[in-house]
């Protein structure tokens, strides 16, 4: 996996990756970073010692996931719309490291099923950590439940819908698409992936705008995973190079804050702040108090 230095070196730069990734998310979220940290390094010694695909596979996906995780629980608040974009590059600048982490340990994997297991996992993280970071679904609200249930319906449609395609789908509308994706790879190098550009990204640009207003904006960032767990296992796939797996994630996050854009205006609309002005007095106002980048969330 590197071309330079020993054979070991890839695999021992993911175990460290993995353990400081583990003991990051335990010391953001509360938890005991010492203990998670020994645990995590532990199991990727076992693993690269007992040297299965079994195990190696199952460190790769485990680091996918924390990486995905970390790469919300990371992000702050943001009051304005370009400090929503930067959120949402550092939560992916995460991911990607993680990426280069995971498969660093050499797993052997069917791609959509170890994907679709990392979103799992880190889907389940993140609503776990949420569910503390949130106060409980009685903080959630009326709004906070509408976008947690939109949520939910966009992540399983688009799910469903590729996993339906692939299955059942007619030759003539999957050549189509196929044509579709063939063309921008090779006009523009890549294609975004669908659930980065239409969920993830929007989500965590939305979700971190609602934090700096509300605390029911932690359970919209729980979906920012569908854009931080493809980007983790981006280069899981070995038919896709380096950097045709990073414009994807570039395309997905552009198209993604496009959307994030309109979220935010119709939320702020929906809300009364449709001039200037107020869309100005109502940012500076914003200010929900909430612990920095690299200090214990609770």
């Amino acid at each position: 996996m590197v071309p330079i230095g020993p054979e070991w070196l890839g695999v021992v730069g993911s175990l460290v990756i993995a353990t400081t990734y583990t003991w990051a998310l335990a010391a953001r979220t509360g938890g005991r970073p010492f203990v998670f940290g020994a645990l995590a390094l532990t199991c990727g010694l076992v693993a690269i010692i007992g040297d299965h695909d079994l195990l190696l596979t199952g460190a790769a996906v485990a680091t996918s996931a924390l990486a995905a995780v970390l790469g919300v629980m990371i992000t702050i608040p943001a009051a304005g719309f370009l400090r929503s974009v930067r959120e949402c590059v550092v939560a992916l600048v995460v991911a990607g490291i993680g990426a280069m982490a995971t498969i660093g340990f050499e797993p052997a994997i069917e791609t959509a099923r170890f994907e679709y297991v990392g979103l799992g996992l880190a889907l389940v993280g993140a609503l776990v950590l949420v569910y503390r970071l949130g106060a409980g679904f009685h903080g959630l609200g009326r709004r906070g439940l509408a976008m947690v249930a939109i949520g939910g319906v966009v992540l399983a449609a688009t799910l469903l819908y590729a996993e339906m395609l692939r299955r059942y789908g007619s030759s003539g509308l999957v050549d189509q698409l196929l044509d579709q994706v063939r063309w921008s790879r090779e006009n523009l190098g890549a294609f975004p992936r669908p659930i980065e550009t239409v969920l993830g990204v929007p989500a965590l640009a939305y979700g971190v705008h609602m934090r700096a207003r509300r605390r029911q904006g932690w359970w919209v960032c729980a979906f920012g995973v569908a854009a931080t767990s493809p980007t983790a296992t981006a280069l899981a796939n070995p038919a896709v190079t380096v950097t045709e797996a990073t414009l994807s994630v570039v395309y997905g996050l552009v198209i993604g804050l496009v959307i994030g854009w309109v979220l935010i205006r119709l939320d702020l609309a929906l809300t009364g702040n449709r001039g200037r002005r107020s869309r100005v007095a109502e940012q500076a106002a914003a200010v929900r108090p909430e612990p920095g980048r690299f200090a214990p969330l609770l």
